[in-house]
């Protein structure tokens, strides 16, 4: 940790959370300075530090997963079952500012860890939680994941495959970081309302509220009686104008020319102005309903020269579209580090980089990205913190409480 003064300095936080979207959330904290304690069972600790073993990830002899979103954070290991535990708890509510949990309701109310039972002991405490499918209702103690709850649930994965294709799963952790960082502004807010009065409170989100927000615009549409097209392939879409295109060295192009204004320079840079007069796309409505004859003209075309040719032709013409990128091009990508996205990892060795969280302040630094934190690493050292002397902690130690760190 560095003691240069950040956003967050001075901020302390307690992750009691697993797995992604919790501890995301406070990982956007430690970028702006803020004192993270990582609260892990002992033995195993946090699922999530096996993650990067777990087909189909990349495989990597780095845990990359892990140290993405636990840098800037320091480690205990505490069994929050062992009855010794819960003065360590106490202790550490009392001093932190946050708290983020993600238990399910049933697991809080046992282990002693709803808000009603920390608030007491501190009343500026700005409790944040996330729960998969909110926090009432007959799922409120399923576990939620990020695609079952933020994917599957909310309708997401149901429509990003084709028709008679099944669906397929996602890049992992999407939902999380999105649902993360509505916790993190959650939790701005909250410390905004306690600056101006002096108390803390509970803010919550859940993942099947970031999907349906997400999905928004079509889920509104459905909420005032908006017709959905059925399901459909690229080769009939509802739009031929938005749609993925296949070049003539394989790779895909998204075309983005929906707008009417666009439909002229894309025939221009397809070299078939001839369309512009065609009766079957002479207008919007026409081109909807002939979308499959119009693909039927275009992938050929798109087929017939390779993508360095389609992006500077579109481009000339100003028609929006996007490339596809392949692995080898997102992680080389100019733009990630012109702008931050991805930074320098030194402590992890030359030329190590990281993905740094997408918010910026401008004129405010982040705080340098750190190796996060081995299982237990720091608990001696929290404990004496805490106030606890070398017999209190060899003893809870001795019992189980906390994990003896070894190295």
């Amino acid at each position: 940790m560095t003691t240069q003064d950040y956003v967050f300095s001075g901020l302390k936080v307690v992750d009691l959370a697993s797995f992604i979207a919790g501890p995301a959330a406070a990982t956007i904290l430690a970028d702006f300075g803020a004192e993270v304690i990582k609260v892990e069972p002992p033995g195993v600790g946090d699922p999530y530090r096996y993650f990067a073993q777990t087909p189909p990830n990349p495989v990597c002899d780095v845990n990359y997963a892990w140290q993405l979103t636990n840098r800037n954070k320091r480690s205990i290991a505490l069994d929050l079952k062992a009855a010794e535990s819960r003065d360590v708890l106490e202790r550490l509510v009392s001093w932190a500012d946050v708290v983020v949990v993600n238990f399910p309701p049933r697991v809080r109310q046992a282990l002693g860890l709803t808000y009603e039972a920390l608030a007491p002991l501190n009343p500026r405490l700005i409790y944040a939680d996330i729960t998969g499918y909110g926090a009432h209702g007959p799922e409120a103690d399923t576990p939620g994941f990020d695609i079952t709850a933020y994917w599957a649930r909310t309708g997401l994965m149901e429509v990003t495959h084709d028709a008679g294709s099944p669906p397929t799963l996602p890049i992992p952790g999407i939902g999380d970081h999105a649902t993360a960082t509505t916790l993190y502004a959650a939790i701005v807010t909250a410390l905004y309302v306690r600056e101006r009065t002096g108390r803390g409170g509970h803010v919550t989100t859940s993942l099947i509220a970031n999907g349906i927000w997400a999905a928004g615009a079509w889920v509104e549409g459905g909420l005032n009686g908006g017709h959905f097209f059925p399901q459909h392939d690229r080769s009939a879409p509802p739009n031929a104008l938005l749609n993925p295109y296949r070049t003539a060295d394989g790779r895909w192009i998204l075309l983005v020319a929906a707008q009417r204004k666009d439909w002229p320079g894309f025939a221009e840079a397809v070299g078939r102005i001839d369309l512009l007069e065609d009766p079957r796309f002479i207008d919007e409505r026409a081109r909807a309903a002939n979308a499959a004859e119009l693909v039927a003209i275009l992938d050929p075309l798109f087929a017939s020269q390779p993508l360095d040719h389609w992006k500077a032709a579109l481009a000339e013409k100003r028609v929006i579209f996007g490339v596809v990128q392949v692995a080898r091009e997102i992680v080389s990508d100019p733009q990630l580090a012109a702008n931050e996205i991805v930074v320098p990892l030194p402590e992890a060795g030359p030329g190590a980089r990281t993905v740094s969280s997408p918010l910026q302040l401008i004129g405010q630094a982040k705080a340098p990205p750190s190796l996060a934190p081995r299982l237990g690493e720091h608990g001696a050292a929290i404990l004496a913190e805490l106030g606890y002397d070398t017999d209190a902690i060899e003893r809870l130690h001795s019992l189980g409480a906390v994990a003896r760190f070894a190295s």
